[in-house]
């Protein structure tokens, strides 16, 4: 599931909002605004796409996600590691060490935090 920019910006607020009508979408974008048109066109999109879902109060649409954004989230990731890194972790791993010029400490504190989401997830299975 490939999103554009655009469609990025409208779930975002929707997955903090939880819902909203195309008014309130609309308002939580920063100025300029875009028009209440490309919003409900970028909607009518996003359920194409199977991603917001609405209910229909009379002519008004009540838009909610139907695709949370850690699912969301995760497809992205795992399509960047194997576009640009060929599966592999550690390339990635790397790469935004060297990027982001992260200290030894930094590094230190990520392992740590690996090692517990790994201790969580062997104790669940």
């Amino acid at each position: 599931m490939q999103l554009t920019k655009a469609e990025e910006q409208v779930m975002q607020i929707l997955w903090d909002k939880k819902n909203g009508l195309v008014k309130d979408i609309r308002e939580s974008f920063s100025d300029p605004k875009p028009a209440r048109n490309t919003v409900s066109t970028v909607l009518r999109i996003l359920e194409k796409k199977g991603v917001v879902g609405h209910k229909a109060y009379g002519n008004v649409h009540l838009y909610h996600p139907l695709v949370s954004k850690d699912e969301y989230s995760k497809t992205q990731l795992f399509g960047l590691l194997e576009g640009y890194f060929n599966n592999s972790f550690p390339a990635m791993a790397s790469f935004f060490v060297k990027e982001k010029d992260l200290s030894i400490k930094e590094l230190e504190e990520m392992l740590e935090d690996t090692k517990k989401e790994f201790s969580k997830n062997k104790k669940r299975k």
